[in-house]
């Protein structure tokens, strides 16, 4: 429950804070309204007299290729990596149509370096189609894009016109002759070329500005390029699609639609020309490429056929398939013979040992016929002698003669295998020969076929070259015949009916901000500036001390309290009046509340509070007595009415009596006035005497309050060497005469205990500037001022 009530609190402190806050601004409503009526009329002024800005714009669609933004020619060598990592066409034709080149190639074109204003009472007007005289520059010097001109033209309704050049321009470089009339069509010379001038031939119905007062200005190309240049956007309207918007503000609405037309054109006859010329570079590029590459494809083909006939090859491929399937078979028929020699070795080696009862081994000799039938007849011998000898002994004479008839047959046989030996060897050594033959063909395959694919890579090279190109001619000559433009208008140039420059709303409403800051800006710095302590929010955050109450400026300064007061001052005396009661509230009988008033420097008020003080704690019916104890200073006399004599001749005395030197006042029941007396020498050392403490203890015993008014603390010590009498303390500062940085005084002065029971008191505050709506109640000063209304709404 303490926390929210607590949070409460805080708001509505932060509440009240804004309120001050808002408050000082609004009590200067006057200048807030001065401000923005004068602001708002000089925007009149400046919306009524200034020079509107028209916006015009043209969309075109923009050929967006895959080439990446090049022409589109050089798309013929995309495919060899010519034009790869580009960006995207748009985006390069976007920074084509802001170009520099293309703006002055544009502006070149239309004259646009040429200016007419018509002479106005105020403003001149610039015109363009709608100009009564038609201007044309021939013979024109390098001098003419580098100079400005500037004529004064003035038409003379008989033929003739008068033109002087305005010589209060010290960058002219051109100057007429001593002529300044001239016929219309008629040649006038100038240092950067001759100039023609016309009539503009107008329809009958349209108004014609004849007789008026022309100036024609020719201005510098590259200052007219730069303002062109500086004014044209080109954006893309989606990043999908390749449609550009082209725009520019100008302050001729018809100028404007014809530089962007004439600029999409420039583009266009450019980007086809830029089309042709590489067309035609390519194409002629190719041709020289063409006869190059048919020379070297024939050298190199003719290489091919000189190392098939040295080689003596057809195909190399099946040339070596042939050497190696006869190169395998002569290796097979080689293998055959050796075993063949192999079987007939071992044939003769049996017969050395065999009998003449032992066969030979048949079907063994193949291919040789007559080996074969040998080895049978012998085997037949050798069979019919084994059976006879069954039968019979060897020496019988058949067996004896089958003897000799198989020593005979072995001899032949053994003839037949050596015959046969040795064609298995000749004919084994042939074989080896071919086969070495084939072998040594195989060999050269590799070294025939590497250098045969050196030449026919660079024949298959020089024939695909051939053939790209054969292929890329055809294109180029295409393309060369039909060249299209690298944009199409997709709406022709058309400018806003309303200006875009300068914008009504935008410029009273900034001249309504203005009218609000300024005045703002003055008062913020005013009191930023200002140090000076102003109302309580000044005091509070700043000090522990208590604060009482603020006094408003009052009407009869010099006046003092009375019965019927009913003023905003009186009413705040009697606030103070009340919370000094609670600062001062003793228990002790017998003893008046004594209560001092100080201040930091002097003329802060604090005798006039000391007087009103005093007067408003007697017309509550108490006892007052008001001493005044700046002694150095005394001021009493203004406000009420004293003796000459006072605590300092009691102080100085030994034979003076209080009674004497006390001054009652009239108009009050019991109000009482002890002044300061003559200034002493000695003030300081006057008020050590110990008669003070006296003086104190004996007057309290006689009132109910005592109010005294003392030095200021900054300026003199007497102030602290009488403190330790008063009950209270009431700190005084004046609004807007003391420093903020002073209040480490009063800071100081508390926190050490100096000056007991202190509490501050703000004088000669300004009700008008504050948070409140004034004191007192059933009169004027209770009426509420109209933003105080609003604050509390």
């Amino acid at each position: 429950m303490s926390k929210n009530k607590s949070k409460s609190n805080t708001e509505k402190e932060e509440e009240f804070y804004l309120k001050d806050i808002l408050s000082k601004y609004i009590v200067h409503w006057k200048w807030f309204f001065v401000g923005i009526i004068s602001f708002l009329i000089a925007a009149f002024l400046h919306l009524r007299y200034a020079t509107p800005e028209y916006r015009a714009s043209t969309t075109i669609l923009v050929k967006d290729e895959k080439k990446g933004g090049m022409l589109s020619e050089l798309s013929a060598f995309a495919d060899i990596g010519l034009v790869g990592g580009l960006k995207s066409n748009v985006d390069n034709e976007i920074e084509i149509l802001k170009s520099r080149t293309l703006v002055e190639s544009t502006v070149k074109m239309l004259d646009l370096n040429i200016s007419m204003f018509i002479q106005g009472k105020i403003n001149d007007i610039e015109t363009y189609k709608k100009a009564p005289i038609k201007l044309n520059f021939i013979n024109r010097k390098n001098k003419f894009y580098e100079s400005k001109m500037i004529f004064n033209f003035i038409d003379l309704k008989n033929g003739k016109f008068q033109l002087e050049s305005n010589l209060d321009y010290n960058d002219t470089s051109t100057i007429l002759s001593n002529k300044k009339e001239f016929l219309y069509g008629e040649i006038i010379h100038t240092e950067n070329g001759d100039l023609i001038i016309n009539r503009f031939i107008r329809e009958k119905n349209k108004k014609n500005n004849d007789g008026a007062a022309i100036t024609i200005v020719v201005s510098p190309i590259d200052d007219v390029v730069d303002s062109f240049k500086n004014r044209i956007e080109v954006t893309s309207l989606s990043k999908t699609s390749s449609v550009v918007s082209v725009s520019i503000t100008d302050p001729v609405i018809e100028r404007a639609e014809i530089f962007l037309n004439n600029l999409i054109q420039i583009y266009n006859e450019n980007a086809v020309s830029d089309k042709n010329l590489i067309s035609e570079k390519t194409s002629e590029f190719i041709a020289n490429r063409l006869k190059l590459i048919t020379q070297e494809l024939d050298g190199v083909e003719q290489d091919v056929e000189i190392f098939k006939k040295t080689n003596k090859l057809t195909n190399i491929e099946t040339d070596a398939k042939l050497f190696l399937e006869g190169s395998s078979e002569y290796n097979k028929k080689i293998l055959e013979a050796e075993i063949q020699s192999n079987v007939v070795y071992s044939l003769l080696e049996f017969m050395k040992n065999s009998t003449n009862s032992d066969l030979l081994p048949t079907n063994i000799v193949s291919g040789e016929r007559d080996a074969s039938e040998l080895i049978n007849s012998y085997n037949e011998l050798i069979l019919n002698r084994n059976r006879i000898l069954k039968t019979a002994t060897s020496l019988n004479p058949v067996v004896v003669k089958m003897d000799q008839d198989i020593q005979s047959l072995k001899s032949t046989v053994t003839s037949s295998l050596k015959r046969l030996q040795t064609n298995l060897a000749i004919q084994k050594r042939d074989l080896k020969a071919k086969e070495g033959s084939f072998n040594s063909k195989i060999g050269k395959i590799p070294v025939q076929e590497r250098q045969f694919r050196v030449i026919a890579r660079q024949q298959k090279v020089k024939e695909e070259l051939y053939l790209y190109l054969l292929q890329k001619r055809e294109e180029t000559a295409i393309s060369l015949s039909a060249t299209e433009p690298n944009a199409r208008v997709v709406d022709l140039a058309k400018a806003l009916k309303e200006p875009v420059s300068p914008k009504k709303n935008v410029i009273y409403f900034a001249a309504f901000l203005l009218g609000l800051f300024i005045p703002f800006a003055v008062i913020y710095v005013n009191d930023l500036l200002d140090n000076k302590i102003k109302s309580r929010l000044d005091l509070e955050g700043k000090t522990n001390i208590p604060f009482i109450g603020d006094i408003p400026t009052s009407d009869s300064p010099l006046e003092i309290m009375r019965p019927d007061s009913r003023s905003s001052s009186a009413e705040a005396l009697r606030i103070i009046r009340s919370n000094l009661d609670f600062m001062v509230n003793k228990d002790a009988e017998n003893s008046a509340k004594t209560i001092f008033v100080t201040s930091t420097i002097p003329q802060e008020g604090k005798t006039f509070v000391s007087a009103n003080l005093a007067a408003t704690f007697a017309l509550s019916g108490d006892k007052v007595l008001l001493i005044e104890m700046d002694i150095r200073c005394p001021r009493l006399g203004k406000y009420l009415n004293i003796q000459e004599k006072g605590v300092t001749n009691y102080l100085s005395s030994k034979d003076l009596k209080l009674e004497d030197l006390i001054a009652k006042q009239e108009g009050y029941d019991d109000f009482h006035v002890l002044s300061a007396g003559n200034i002493p020498p000695n003030p300081a050392e006057l008020l050590m005497n110990k008669k003070v403490d006296s003086f104190f203890e004996y007057l309290k015993t006689k009132y109910d309050y005592i109010i005294v008014d003392t030095a200021p603390v900054s300026v003199v010590a007497d102030t602290i060497l009488i403190a330790k009498q008063a009950d209270c303390f009431v700190y005084v500062f004046r609004a807007n005469f003391l420093g903020k940085r002073m209040l480490s005084i009063p800071n100081r002065l508390c926190k050490e205990g100096k000056l007991p029971n202190m509490c501050l008191l703000l004088n000669d505050t300004n009700p008008k500037a504050g948070n409140g709506f004034g004191y007192g109640y059933g009169n004027k000063s209770l009426k509420k001022h109209w933003y105080q209304n609003f604050l509390n709404f």
